[in-house]
């Protein structure tokens, strides 16, 4: 990788391995990335089929997990726990039934130090961010699950992290709720130019967001290919184009995952 690569990237990751201890007290390999980085701004999707790592690369990427070996370095620096700085949104969004839209989107602010009224101002923000601004005194069970997950994610913006972390985000939503919400992402990602790495196993979904696709395969393949994508959106991923790389990327999942771990 050339030195202007390495300048413009936020996120490092060189020889990382991880591996976790199996019942019998045998080490088996998780996940292998000789070499990624992530464009400051970018957004980098994660595919692969189940067993090849995905939600793994995240948790190491968010401090939950320590690396076996290897490093990854956030803007230079090494990760070695959890930050405000990396914020991640789960499936299932996590969101405090005992609190309103506004008071989960504020509890990170507030659980920082930050006084109770700057909290709600910017929770606020961020849930007008989203569209969820007339809704902030309501409570999780009146929302949809759209609308659920829309709060996890203005309760990570309000934090203004350096890499949003998404994992499988819109896997829990209905179809119209997924094109809403995947509108609304690159709608955001644009306007305030966030860096995201982001988890799917919905290859549309790949297609349709990515500036560049990581396609990690189970062990021994891990990381098998980068596909960069330079086509403007709204993509037609009907096209020649995303129909040959949807096969390429279908094909070499469905090859692999025979492989994965059950």
């Amino acid at each position: 990788m050339n030195d202007s690569a390495l300048h413009d990237s936020i996120l490092h990751i060189r020889q990382l391995q991880h591996s976790f201890a199996t019942t019998g007290g045998q080490l088996r390999r998780s996940l292998c990335i000789p070499e990624l980085s992530v464009r400051r701004g970018e957004l980098l999707v994660v595919t692969g089929p189940s067993g090849s790592g995905k939600s793994t690369l995240l948790n190491l990427i968010g401090g939950f997990l320590s690396p076996s070996s290897g490093s990854l370095l956030l803007n230079g620096k090494a990760i070695a726990s959890p930050g405000p700085d990396r914020i991640v949104v789960f499936q299932d969004h996590a969101i405090f039934p005992w609190f309103t839209a506004l008071q989960n989107t504020a509890y990170g602010l507030r659980g920082a130090g930050m006084p109770k009224a700057e909290a709600h101002a910017k929770a606020l923000e961020a849930l007008r961010m989203v569209g969820l601004d007339s809704a902030a005194n309501l409570y999780p069970a009146e929302l949809s699950g759209g609308m659920r997950q829309r709060v996890a994610l203005a309760r990570a913006l309000a934090l203004s992290p350096d890499i949003l972390l998404l994992d499988e985000p819109f896997a829990s939503v209905d179809e119209a709720g997924r094109a809403r919400l995947r509108s609304e992402l690159l709608h955001l990602w644009k306007r305030f130019g966030w860096t995201i790495i982001m988890v799917t196993h919905d290859l549309p979904e790949a297609l349709m967001l990515a500036d560049r696709i990581a396609l990690l395969l189970p062990p021994p393949h891990d990381l098998a290919h980068i596909y960069d994508i330079s086509h403007a959106r709204p993509r037609n991923i009907e096209s020649p184009f995303f129909q040959h790389l949807h096969q390429e990327l279908f094909s070499a999942m469905k090859a692999d995952s025979h492989d994965a771990p059950v």
